[in-house]
């Protein structure tokens, strides 16, 4: 018999907000991880916690090797796939490539051409 597998996609902006602002968070996604687990959830596809201009919800990324300080810093991302890890809960990254921003240095270095 194979193994039913359970996977979550969170979108973290309206998952959990640990600071009271109004905007989910790593910090709230960790506090959820023991929930997750007793859910008996495998994997989480999380959409992206990149930073962004956010004139697409975050899916213009500007910076694919940094977390927006608006979700957390990149020690609490750690501490997220440690925890994840640990409860047995694999981690997916959504990677939108095709939704870079063009405030991402990628586009920044290129010169203008005229015309």
């Amino acid at each position: 018999m194979v193994a039913r597998r359970r996977h979550l996609s969170i979108y973290p902006r309206s998952f959990a907000d640990s600071n009271g602002d109004g905007l989910g968070d790593l910090p709230g996604i960790i506090s959820r991880l023991d929930y997750l687990a007793d859910l008996g959830i495998d994997a989480v596809w999380l959409s992206p916690v990149y930073p962004s201009p956010d004139k697409d919800f975050g899916y213009d990324v500007s910076d694919y090797c940094n977390i927006d300080p608006r979700y957390g810093s990149l020690a609490d991302f750690d501490r997220l796939v440690a925890g994840a890890h640990a409860r047995g809960i694999r981690l997916i990254l959504d990677m939108v490539m095709n939704h870079t921003s063009d405030q991402h240095a990628w586009f920044q270095e290129i010169p203008l051409q005229p015309g």
